[in-house]
């Protein structure tokens, strides 16, 4: 490793990484697009089923023999959207590549309220799925429907109630900043869902992805965004209220019971490495990152004519990987230890300019080699990990 000064950094590139004990596998299929949605996700054509499950086979195929996992999480899309014959294919073949590893391991599965019914439930938990993450987004009928969502409030507390006494590790995420949401419609959310049997509870902030029917109809003016003072409120609501009830305010979005953090998700957050399945999945092995095509029809082809499923791919160098691990790894508000990224020497000359910068700012706070987002830093996280990566 050469280090020639602070302006001009070569670095080699990464050793060769731990092997992944996470897995991820995308299922594209859903009922509904909403309008906000920018996932790989096909609506309407539940005619490609078998011809999905046929490419996701030929895919998981190509790694050889299976990849024990602590955490397997399967996502969409909607996975609930299969109906009993094709889940028990998906499940059987996710089960076989991705075998659990037995112990404090982790099961997700997305899921949409208006596809839970007891049977699928109890499929589910046959095949060792022990957390389920439902798209609940509010309680609102007036919001669900600005949103898009083709479930109702009621449907959304009766599969929460019955995926707690089925499976009984239940998250469920929540959407804030809806066009023409108040601060006090806001806190009706989160007090709803903190009087639910949760685990886990994820806020996001409504963006506006380009390519989206949202983002097309703010161009023309026919939608808009909450101002940026209420955003503020809701975000600080959506740390106090559920603090209140007992949850850990963990992550930037993202609260949990104790001991019910998404492990899963520690994996991205912590950089360790990944592997991943079907149309739009992003993996990371061994400090190489593949990205499969986003199009499910074309992911099918690909891979029904013997053809790789993947459109991009790279190799991090050791300063990407760095950057990329202290960046992700400040969503946590524990923060990040710095010599479990690399070594010290070489962190300080890659970030110790930014590092410093921030901390003055009141964006970071760093006690001897732990760096996390302050208060202040916080709420502008997205602008504070710009600066690192």
């Amino acid at each position: 490793m050469v280090i020639r000064n602070q302006t001009d950094l070569e670095l080699e590139a990464p050793a060769r990484l731990d092997t992944p004990r996470a897995a991820y596998v995308h299922v594209p299929f859903c009922q509904h697009r909403c309008g906000y949605c920018n996932f790989s996700v096909l609506a309407g054509r539940d005619d490609l089923v078998d011809a999905y499950l046929d490419a996701l086979e030929a895919e998981l195929t190509r790694l050889v023999e299976p990849r024990t996992v602590d955490t397997l999480f399967v996502g969409g899309g909607t996975p609930t959207h299969f109906d009993a014959p094709a889940l028990t294919r998906f499940l059987r073949l996710v089960g076989h590549w991705f075998p659990l590893s037995g112990g404090a391991t982790e099961f997700s599965v997305e899921a949409n309220p208006n596809d839970i019914t007891q049977s699928k439930l109890d499929l589910l938990k046959q095949f060792g799925v022990d957390r389920i993450s439902l798209g609940v987004q509010s309680f609102d009928a007036a919001k669900l429907k600005i949103l898009e969502r083709t479930h109702s409030p009621g449907e959304a507390r009766r599969a929460i109630q019955l995926a707690a006494e089925t499976i009984g590790n239940v998250s469920i995420d929540l959407i804030f900043a809806t066009p023409g949401e108040t601060p006090d419609a806001w806190r009706g959310d989160l007090r709803d869902a903190v009087a639910m049997p949760l685990s886990h509870l994820s806020t996001y902030g409504l963006t506006f992805e380009k390519g989206t029917q949202f983002w097309n109809r703010l161009q023309k003016a026919t939608i808009a965004t909450v101002i940026e003072e209420d955003q503020l409120q809701m975000f600080r609501d959506a740390i106090a209220i559920p603090k209140a009830a007992g949850f850990e305010h963990y992550e930037v979005s993202n609260h949990a019971m104790p001991g019910r953090r998404c492990q899963h998700n520690m994996a991205y957050w912590r950089g360790v490495g990944w592997y991943a399945a079907g149309p739009g999945a992003a993996a990371f092995v061994d400090g190489r990152r593949e990205v499969n095509h986003r199009s499910t029809t074309t992911y099918i082809k690909r891979l029904l004519r013997g053809e790789s499923p993947i459109a991009e791919s790279e190799t991090l160098t050791q300063e990407q990987l760095i950057r990329e691990r202290v960046a992700f790894g400040l969503r946590m508000l524990a923060g990040v230890e710095l010599t479990e990224v690399g070594p010290l020497q070489v962190i300080d000359q890659l970030l110790g300019k930014q590092f410093q910068m921030l901390t003055e700012i009141g964006m970071l706070t760093r006690t001897d080699n732990r760096i996390a987002l302050t208060a202040q830093g916080l709420f502008v996280s997205d602008s504070v990990l710009s600066e690192i990566l």
